[in-house]
Order: C-alpha cells, then sequence, then structure tokens
C-alpha cells in the first residue's frame, strides 16, 4: 500500500496568494515508512517467475522482505507447504527467505523442478511471493541419422533441414563448414527461423561435403553438432557425358529446373497463413522463395503503413520485424517476391495478444486512525484479464470480515480504519497468457510528522538553473508542508517556487540572490519539525576559447586550444575525448593546461576531438573535427577494355581521396618497344571519372598508368596496366622541318626532322625523296633512303630553285601525300660589286655611305646584304700616312646606304663596300676616301707642378693624345684655397698652343692653389685636367722653427707652463671662496736664450700661437668674472701674457717671468697671418 495525495503533482504560488504551503492529502505514491515503525512486510526482492536454472550448480530461489518487526518466511512448493527442515540439501538464509538447494555434492536438479512460492509474515499481515517455476536447463544431443549424398542440378532450389533436438531454453543455430568457419549467406542462400538452410537456386560452387548445423545452449555453454550434410551440384552438359546407371532420364531432364524459371515460395507454404504473437513481444515474419534468377521480397502492411521507428528487416530482407509490437500492429501482412519472370505473393494475418499488464498497480496506503482510503487494482489485456483480490495471501473471499473495507470490482474502499485494519492485500490479474501479482499493505498509524533529509544540509547550484531542495518526510496523519527563506522566517510567497508532492521546493531558474537558508516545517495533528537547507549559487563553467575545425596534412602537427572560466571555488578538470572515447596511449597527444597537441599526424588521427570541462556541479564540452589530408592514395585495379585498333578504354579503382576531393586523373602511357622506361602523358579526365577512352597509335606496345590529384598535389602513379600491342599500320604523317640548300655549287642537300619509333605505325620505316626544278619541266626524281635525316643530290646548276618532298614509308604502305618545300642548289661567291659608292660626313665622327644593289643573277645565292670595310689612313694634324686595323659594318638585306659611326674626327678614312650571301663576300667596290672635320680636343695627357717656391709655380703638361684637330692655344685657370677649404678669386690665363711648360709667378708663399687645364681647337674647348700645389716658405726660417721643435728643452717648457697654468687656477678659486687675496710667487730673474730672443718686425716675427683643437683659451687678468664665464679676446685663440706691462717671458728652465696681479692687456700680435691650416711650426713661434 502507498499514501497518496489529492492534488496536483506540482503547485506553483504566486506572490500574494497564500503563504507557499502544502496541503497534504491522505494519498501520496510511493511513501516509504521509515523502518523504525511498525508496518507490514514488503517484498523486496524475488527471482523470477519462469526461472531455468545450471543443472550443474547449486539452485538459489530468492526471497527478500522488510517489514517491522522482522518478518518469518515460510514456503510452499506445487501448492503445498515446502518443509526445508526435512530436506538436508535445502537451506534458508537467516534474515531471509532465499532457499539455497546443494545439488552440487548430490541430489539431482530434476528433483527440484516444480512451482514455488514465498510469504514473508509478521503481526501486520503477510506478502507473498510470484509463482516461480523452476525448471532445469536442457542441451540434448541429436538423434543419429544416416544422411545421403544430395545430388541435384546447376539452378534447382535446395532445403538442408536442421530439425535440432528440443532444449531450454531453445538453442541458437548457425549453419558452419569443418574449419569451424560460418558459411556464407546472400539473397540466394539464407538460414531460416527454424535452423533450415535454404537456397533458391543452387550453383556449382555449392557443392561441398561438409554443411553442418551447430545449435548452441547458452544455458549451459555447450554446442551440438549435427552430421555433415554432402550436396553436389552438377550440369545438365556434365550430365548428359556422365549418366549414371541408377538414375532415369526423367529425373534429370523431365523437370527443366535448370532453366529460368518465375518464384515460388519455399516457406511459409500456400497463399496464406497466420500468425499470433504477445503484446511487447518481438513480431518475427519471414518469407523464403526460390526462382531463377533470384528473387527479391517485399513487404507491406494491408489497409496500413509499418511503423518506422520500430521496423527491421533482417536476413536479406526475407524477414521482418517489429520489436515492442502493440495490438495496433495486428492486421494483414504481405511479401512479395519477384524476378525477371513473374511475382507471387503470400498474406500472413497476425494477431496481437497480450499477458496482462497494469493501467493502475495499488499502492501501500498509511492511514491514521480514522482516516479513509481506497487501495485500486486496474489491468488490461487480450483477453481482459480478471482481477481477484487475497488478504495477507488467502483469497478474500475466506477472510475474516472488516467493518472498515468494501470490496468494489478493482477496487477496495476503506473508511474509519483502526490499527486492526492493518494487513497485506495482495491483487491478481490473469488470463490465458499470464497474470501479474501485486502487494499493497495498508498500515494504520499514529504519527507525529518527522522530516527524514539530513539538517543542515548544503546544496550548490549552477546559476539559472534548477534548483531542488529536499525535505523528505513522514507523518501520520500525513502532514502539512510548508517553506520559508531567512531567519526572519517569511513565507515563500513568491511566484518562482514550485512545491512537489514528495516535499521538494524547486526554484527553476536559480539566481545569485536565491543564495540563502531555507527552512522546511512538516505539520500534523500531532505535532511538528522543522529542519534547514543551507543553498549557495555558484557562476556557471564556460568556455570561452573553443577548439575549431582544423585541416591538416598527413604528418604535420596540429594544435586544438580550449579556455575555460569558472567559479573560483570551484575546481574544473579538463579531459580532452576523441570520437567521445579516451586520447589514445601515445606520445604523440600532449596536453597542457588549455592545448591538445597532436604531432606527426595520421590518418587515424582524423575525427571530432570534444574538450569537457568538468565540476562537481557542472561540465561544458565543445567540440571540433580534425579532417587529415594529403595526396591521393594511388589508383589501383587497372583494367583495359574495348580493345580496337586505334583506341582502348581504360578503367581503374580511385584510391583514398584523403580527405582531399579528387579533381582529375592523369593517364600516362609507355612505349615498352620503342622508349622503354619512359612515361609520356596521355590525356586527363575529371575526377569524377573511372573509366577514359584512350586514342592510340599503330605499332605501339602500351602500358598506362594513373595518377591522381587533388589540391595538395598529386599521388604516386598506380601500378602499370597490362601490356597491349597496337597492330602496324602506314605511317600517319611524313617528316617535318624538310629543308633543300646546297653544301656545294653543284648539289642540293634535303634534310628533315625523322619520325620517331612512336610515329613510325609499323617497322621498315623509310623514306622517298622526291625534287625537280621549279622552272623546268622535269619529271620528279625519286629515292627511297633508310630512316635517315639527310640526301644530297649532287650536279645541279648553281643556286637554282628546286621543289622537294619527303614522303615516310613503312612495311604497310606509305603516309599522306607530302606538301611540297621550296629549295635551292649550293651557293657561289657574288661575282659583281656594289656601285656608284659616295660618302656624305654628317660630322666630326658620323658619315653615311650610299651605294647601288648590284643585279640579282650576279649574287649567285641568297643575298645576306652589304659589308663596308673603312679605316683610318692619315692623319691631318701629323702630316703623314700610317695603316690601322680595317672595321667592318654589315647591313643585312637589300638597303643600299648606311651610317658609319664612331670615326675619329680630323682624320682621313678610306672604305670599300662589298656584296655578301651565305657563300661569302663578292668584290670589292673601288676605295673611296673621305676626311672627318675637326673637333674638340681631349684632356692633356698630364700635368705637373714643379719647383715650388716662395711665390712661384712652375707647370709642366703634355699636349692631348687626341687633339682631333690642329690645337690654337691652351687655357689655365687657377684660384687659392684657405684653410677651412674656401676657394678664392679664380684667375684666367692664355697659354700659346706650342708650350708645354709655363711658370706663375707673385704667388703667396705657404698657399695652396688649384689649377684647371684644357687645350682648344677651332672646334672648341676640350675636357680639362685639374691638380692643386702649395707654396714654400723661407728656407732660414723654416730650419729656425724645425730646430726649436725638435730641442728637448722646449719639451719640457710645455710641459711646465701647462702645470704653473693649473696650479694658477686651484689658487685663485680657493682664493675667491675665502673672499681674500693671495700673492703670487716673486718674480724670477730671466735668463734668456739668445736663440729665441723675439725677432724684429721686419724679420718677420711670427704670430702667436694658435691651436684651437688641442688647447683651450687663457683668462687676462687674475680672476674670473663674476658670472664665471671665460670671454674670448681673440679670434685664434692666442696665449696671454700676464704682468704689469711686460712681456711674459719664459727662461730656460721653464719658469715663468712676471706677477699675476691686476687686469693685464693683451700685447699686439706681430709677424704676418697665414691663411694655411695651423703647423707645429707656426705653432711653436707663437710664444716667441
Amino acid at each position: 500500500m502507498q499514501l497518496k495525495i489529492m492534488m496536483p503533482k506540482k503547485k506553483h504560488l504566486s506572490a500574494g496568494r497564500a503563504p507557499l504551503i502544502l496541503f497534504l492529502c491522505q494519498m501520496i505514491s510511493a511513501l516509504e515508512v521509515p523502518l523504525d515503525l511498525v508496518q507490514p512486510p514488503t517484498i523486496t526482492q524475488q527471482s523470477p517467475k519462469d526461472y531455468i536454472i545450471d543443472p550443474r550448480e547449486n539452485i538459489v530461489i530468492q526471497c527478500e522482505a522488510k517489514g517491522k518487526p522482522p518478518p518469518s518466511f515460510s514456503w510452499t512448493r506445487n501448492g503445498t507447504h515446502f518443509d526445508i527442515d526435512k530436506d538436508p540439501l535445502v537451506t534458508m538464509k537467516s534474515g531471509s527467505g532465499t532457499l539455497t538447494v546443494n545439488i552440487m555434492s548430490e541430489g539431482k536438479a530434476e528433483t527440484y523442478e516444480g512451482v514455488y512460492q514465498c510469504t514473508a509474515r509478521n503481526e501486520r499481515g503477510a506478502a507473498i511471493s510470484n509463482n516461480i517455476v523452476i525448471r532445469p536447463s536442457r542441451s540434448p544431443l541429436w538423434t543419429k541419422e544416416k544422411l545421403e549424398r544430395i545430388t541435384l542440378r546447376n539452378g534447382q532450389s535446395l532445403v538442408l533441414p536442421c530439425r535440432p533436438p528440443v532444449g531450454l531454453p531453445p538453442p541458437i543455430i548457425f549453419w558452419m563448414d569443418n574449419s569451424f568457419q560460418r558459411l556464407p549467406q546472400s539473397e540466394r542462400v539464407s538460414q531460416g527461423l527454424n535452423g533450415d538452410l535454404y537456397f533458391s537456386n543452387v550453383l556449382p560452387e555449392d557443392t561441398r561435403e561438409d554443411y553442418i548445423c551447430y545449435a548452441r545452449f547458452n544455458h549451459t555453454q555447450t554446442i551440438q553438432q549435427k552430421q555433415p550434410i554432402s550436396v553436389k551440384v552438377i550440369s545438365v552438359d556434365e550430365l548428359n557425358d556422365t549418366i549414371a546407371a541408377n538414375l532415369s532420364d526423367t529425373e534429370f531432364y523431365g523437370a527443366k529446373s535448370h532453366r529460368e524459371r518465375p518464384p515460388t515460395f519455399l516457406t511459409p507454404e500456400g497463399n496464406a497463413s497466420r500468425k499470433e504473437e504477445l503484446r511487447g513481444n518481438v513480431l518475427s515474419l519471414e518469407c523464403i522463395a526460390e526462382g531463377l534468377p533470384t528473387p527479391i521480397i517485399y513487404w507491406i502492411k494491408e489497409d496500413g503503413t509499418l511503423p518506422i521507428n520500430r521496423t527491421f528487416y533482417r536476413n536479406f530482407k526475407k524477414t521482418l520485424q517489429i520489436v515492442q509490437v502493440t495490438e495496433a500492429d495486428s492486421g494483414n501482412y504481405q511479401c512479395i517476391a519477384k524476378n525477371a519472370l513473374g511475382a507471387i505473393h503470400h498474406v500472413i494475418s497476425v494477431t496481437v495478444k497480450a499477458a496482462p499488464y497494469w493501467i493502475i498497480a495499488p499502492q501501500n496506503l498509511v492511514l491514521s486512525p480514522g482516516e479513509d482510503g481506497t487501495l485500486i487494482c486496474r489491468a488490461n489485456g487480450n483477453p481482459k484479464p480478471r482481477i481477484s483480490w487475497l488478504l495477507n495471501g488467502i483469497p478474500i473471499e475466506i477472510a475474516p470480515d472488516d467493518p472498515s473495507r468494501k470490496i468494489d470490482g478493482d477496487t477496495i474502499i476503506f473508511s474509519n480504519v483502526q490499527e486492526r485494519s492493518s494487513a497485506v492485500y495482495q491483487c491478481n490479474a490473469s488470463n490465458e497468457y499470464g497474470y501479474l501479482l501485486a502487494n499493497a499493505f495498508v498500515n494504520v498509524l499514529a504519527e507525529p510528522p518527522r522530516i527524514l533529509t539530513s539538517a543542515d544540509t548544503l546544496y550548490q547550484v549552477i546559476a539559472n538553473r534548477p534548483a531542488l531542495l529536499d525535505c523528505a518526510f513522514f507523518g501520520s496523519p500525513l502532514p502539512t508542508i510548508e517553506w520559508f527563506k531567512g531567519a526572519k522566517g517569511s513565507a515563500l510567497r513568491e511566484d518562482i517556487y514550485v512545491l512537489h508532492e514528495n516535499g521538494t521546493l524547486e526554484i527553476p531558474v536559480a539566481q545569485k540572490d536565491s543564495t540563502g537558508t531555507y527552512t522546511c516545517v512538516a505539520r500534523n495533528k500531532l505535532g511538528m519539525a522543522k529542519n534547514d537547507i543551507h543553498l549557495e549559487i555558484k557562476d556557471p563553467t564556460r568556455i570561452i576559447k573553443q577548439p575549431e575545425y582544423a585541416v591538416v596534412q598527413r604528418g604535420s602537427t596540429v594544435s586544438f586550444e580550449c579556455i575555460v572560466k569558472h567559479d573560483h571555488t570551484l575546481i574544473p578538470t579538463i579531459t580532452w575525448l576523441k570520437d567521445h572515447r579516451e586520447l589514445p596511449s601515445d606520445g604523440r597527444f600532449t596536453v597542457d593546461k588549455d592545448h591538445l597537441v597532436v604531432t606527426d599526424v595520421s590518418d587515424d588521427d582524423g575525427g571530432t576531438y570534444t574538450c569537457v570541462a568538468n565540476t562537481t556541479l557542472d561540465n561544458v564540452s565543445a567540440s571540433a573535427v580534425l579532417s587529415v589530408v594529403d595526396v591521393p592514395n594511388p589508383p589501383f585495379d587497372l583494367e583495359l577494355t574495348d580493345q580496337l585498333d586505334r583506341s582502348v578504354q581504360l578503367s581503374w579503382t580511385p584510391g583514398d581521396d584523403n580527405n582531399s576531393p579528387i579533381t582529375k586523373f592523369i593517364i600516362e602511357y609507355e612505349d615498352a618497344m620503342h622508349e622503354p622506361g619512359l612515361w609520356h602523358h596521355q590525356i586527363e579526365v575529371s575526377g569524377a571519372q573511372t573509366t577514359a577512352q584512350l586514342k592510340l597509335s599503330p605499332y605501339v606496345n602500351y602500358s598506362f598508368r594513373v595518377m591522381a590529384v587533388n589540391s595538395l598535389g598529386r599521388s604516386l602513379p598506380s601500378e602499370a596496366s597490362e601490356q597491349y600491342l597496337t597492330k602496324a599500320a602506314e605511317p600517319d604523317k611524313n617528316p617535318t622541318a624538310v629543308e633543300g640548300l646546297g653544301s656545294e655549287p653543284d648539289n642540293l642537300v634535303i634534310t628533315w626532322k625523322p619520325l620517331n619509333g612512336f610515329e613510325s605505325n609499323g617497322p621498315g620505316l623509310q623514306y622517298k625523296v622526291s625534287w625537280r626544278q621549279k622552272d623546268g619541266d622535269d619529271e620528279w626524281t625519286s629515292m627511297v633512303v633508310a630512316d635517315v635525316s639527310k640526301y644530297i643530290v649532287s650536279g645541279t646548276p648553281t643556286f637554282v630553285p628546286y621543289l622537294i618532298k619527303v614522303q615516310a614509308l613503312n612495311d604497310a604502305g606509305f603516309a599522306p601525300e607530302p606538301a611540297v618545300v621550296l629549295g635551292h642548289s649550293g651557293e657561289d661567291l657574288p661575282m659583281v660589286a656594289p656601285g656608284n659608292v659616295h660618302v656624305n660626313v654628317v660630322n666630326s665622327t658620323l658619315a653615311e655611305v650610299h651605294w647601288d644593289p648590284v643585279p640579282l643573277k650576279s649574287i649567285r645565292g641568297h643575298l645576306q646584304g652589304y659589308r663596308i670595310y673603312y679605316w683610318k689612313a692619315q692623319s691631318s694634324s701629323t702630316r703623314h700616312r700610317r695603316h690601322i686595323e680595317k672595321k667592318i659594318l654589315t647591313f643585312q638585306g637589300s638597303k643600299t646606304h648606311g651610317m658609319l659611326p664612331g670615326l675619329e674626327p680630323f682624320s682621313h678614312y678610306t672604305l670599300n663596300v662589298r656584296v655578301v650571301n651565305r657563300k661569302g663576300e663578292g668584290p670589292a667596290s673601288p676605295d673611296r676616301a673621305f676626311n672627318t672635320p675637326e673637333g674638340v680636343p681631349s684632356a692633356p695627357s698630364s700635368l705637373k707642378i714643379v719647383n715650388p717656391t716662395l711665390d712661384s709655380l712652375t707647370l709642366e703638361w703634355e699636349p692631348p693624345s687626341h687633339p682631333n684637330g690642329i690645337l690654337t692655344e691652351y687655357t689655365l685657370k687657377y684660384q687659392p684655397i684657405n684653410s677651412t677649404h674656401e676657394l678664392g678669386p679664380l684667375v684666367d690665363l692664355k697659354i700659346p698652343a706650342n708650350k708645354t711648360r709655363w711658370t706663375l709667378k707673385n704667388l703667396n708663399f705657404s698657399t695652396r692653389y688649384k689649377f684647371y687645364f684644357y687645350a682648344q681647337t677651332a672646334a672648341g674647348s676640350g675636357s680639362q685636367i685639374t691638380e692643386e700645389a702649395i707654396t714654400t716658405v723661407d728656407e732660414a726660417m723654416a730650419s729656425r722653427q724645425v730646430d726649436i721643435a725638435t730641442q728637448g728643452w722646449f719639451i719640457g717648457l710645455m710641459c711646465a707652463v701647462a702645470l704653473l697654468i693649473l696650479i694658477l687656477l686651484i689658487v685663485c678659486f680657493i682664493r675667491r671662496n675665502k673672499g681674500g687675496k693671495y700673492p703670487v710667487k716673486e718674480k724670477e730673474d730671466a735668463h734668456a736664450d739668445p736663440e729665441i730672443q723675439p725677432m724684429k718686425e721686419d724679420d718677420g716675427t711670427f704670430g702667436e700661437y694658435s691651436d684651437a683643437e688641442d688647447h683651450k683659451p687663457l683668462k687676462k687678468g687674475s680672476r674670473t668674472p663674476s658670472d664665471r664665464t671665460v670671454k674670448k679676446e681673440d679670434s685664434d685663440d692666442s696665449l696671454v701674457d700676464y704682468g704689469e706691462g711686460v712681456n711674459g717671458q719664459f727662461n730656460e728652465d721653464g719658469s715663468f717671468i712676471g706677477q699675476y696681479s691686476g687686469k693685464k692687456e693683451k700685447e699686439p700680435a706681430e709677424g704676418n697671418e697665414s691663411s694655411e691650416a695651423p703647423s707645429p711650426v707656426n705653432a711653436m713661434n707663437s710664444f716667441v
């Protein structure tokens, strides 16, 4: 029995309505009574109704039950009490009703065959099990039989019977040979549902000695074998030659069964049959037909259609199966057998019966004293089942009366029940095909509410998903359930909640604000119970970077990325799957945090890769497909068909396209006769074709191969096809590139490009060479030559046009008539020179030559052009002759004038003209002389500056190597260059042409000059040459300066001056910081060296020392300015003297003489300033 609730399954409460309370009535489905409460027995486990046992093992009959107090168990066997204690082989499990029969030590299983029923009983009632029928399995042997060989004619039908022994359960039938190999089956040969082997028609290959039917008994794991059946199939012709003595003519010749015939059914027999099946089973209908050719089977349902999702065809459509058959599947099914000679049909009438099945099974009832309730037992079947009630295992008709109970057919009505009304009721629904038995108790209890769900249970739910908060409860009377949220206990009134009959609270779409504590309260008249439930809402796990579809070539590397975002309190695990299974255990697969990397990809790696992110609350996945591509595999199974003289059909089977569609096939051929090992392109066809019609040439030993091409490239070539030698035929074409040219004046050389072996079309390739003069009336002269490429005709006139043709022939005949080609016999040298040669001088380097053409007949060959020989014979400037190498200029074709470029100006030239043919040159025309006018000269050959002095420079030069005329004068231009490389004023000077030396005077000493020099003719100025030079200084002064600069004392003096300046700067800095004055050191006596005394102004006193790169300017005065800057007094930054109006001097030991005390003015510098860049000599002189 089961308590039920008189209310909808779910209840939605909206805002503003009553608090969310579930008023549970007296009926609730599947109510479980806690086991600590008094309750009648309930059967929890039992053996199946039809229990087939293995006779080699102990028999175990299960019967388990629960109840309070715990129930006791008893058994009946075949309707009478089974006294377990009296049978030493039978034991009952403690605390259980399960029986064990120990037949392995002794006893037989057959002894314990029968119908068993278990009863579980306590003080509140008794529950009973189904009737359990115990039967041992059986696997009997085949009966011995003598099987004769079956001999029949090709095309006849045949049925090989199996007829297995009856076993329990029925065996599985299959046919094999002596090698335990299954016999092949097809539309022609197949096994029927009864196990027989049917042949619609036999063939000679059906002949064998070992047709064996096997029966496998799964329950005992045994296989039984029938005696082998021998079958011999013979053809009519064979039979006519070997008629056996014991066979009559009528037996073989009268039937004519080997001929084609329309179908007839082997099974089932006749035009109609009937089939009955029980509801829920598999309906199997079979039609097997014989005929020649083999019939094809079709199925239809009359006045209806076959159920799409439940219909299956087996055994080459000879068997129709409908699973989970229902009463609606009853009707007429028609099978049709059809071949080219006709069709027949068979109608199977199907009736679906039904063993009883539940519509409403009785449920346990828990009632409190004084309550009402009902038990309903409603079943259906075909025929309609009969309902009967039992009370504690005995028919209710003979059970004690109970005033609270009333029976109304399939319903028992209870009113005002009391504790004594507790009992177990059995409902039995039965018809001829079976029965149903259900136990349902009525338990009368008075119990306050209790909540069965654990207290403070924590639920964690992903956001935006349903949240189900359990509140399992019990009580009698049945409690009402109320839910609250939060510590304040506010009742739930919102419409987002759904309350289920079992007390569960559902939040259909949980949000973050759904987090909190929920309280479940159960109340009845005997009390109240409550429980707190805690809910946490977590962020969903998401894949924010999904793996993407990839196409890679075999052998490369591919990477899939999978980046997951999740709730920070959840720790996901990332798993990669391939085709929904674990990744192969292969080192090529590498998984890190976010990536899956597959290296050296192979074909087997293609498929669907799935990234699965799992947490304790949710999981998400994303998939990507990997396509492994490569060039196609080579085609195979090449076959040549339709072999004709000039064509053949080639067919092939494409290899695997490796996931990249084949776009085309390339067909190549090999000529094993003429060019073995060399493959040539034949044709290309579409990737959708697997055949090609190939054009062939005669007398070729062909082999073909095929290559497939896809977007990644072409496959390896296929294996070569079989060879095919075409028949010989006359040549299809003649040689090409036919020419006729003479190598000598009296011959004609005829050449051509010969045919190759492939083009010869047959053996014995030769050429017929024919020729005749074009302008004569001669007949064709012909000569047949071997397979060569040249023929020479001797004794021909010089340069005469000939008509020529070359025709190919072989042993099969001549090629088509060849085309006629124009040729010429051999050439000779021209006989006449060009006339009327004259020259027109264009300028000093260019002349134009004209001549008259020579007569064509005098050329005696193909005109190639005219050739001019010219040479310079005399120079006008030197007035004497000198011969130089002749130059040649050729003008193609029939031109009668040409230009001579690159002539030298002011020169005397001579030329002549000759006509040219392929043989060579003709005689030269009379020499013609001409002169070129003057031009500008080249640059002087050299320019040197010699003998530099203080104020003069001498220039020497050589005249231009190519004066190109008469020199009229030289032009010299020059200008000074100062120390900053700036150019001074330019001086222009004209020099007579007969000079090669010139001296420039009154120049500045120690000054750099730049010179520009060029020659002139009447035509103009030539190219210039440039040079630079420097005037020198006075020798004595230079010598003195050099001597001082190399003295050791001078070097020491320089170091002392640097040290004194450093000390001076330090002292001044300290004094300024202290605010006082510091006297400088006492004056030292000066002992001047006479060699370094100042020179007088008129002696060329040197200026001050200046070296802007190596020294900083010295300050004047004893202090630095108040703004701490250093003033630059002069542009040359020379060394300043310190003292009171007295020039500072150095003595021999390097001491600086003078007093450093007030501000001193700088003495004016003496001597001339030089524009030349600073030098060590000048720097030294500035200290004097």
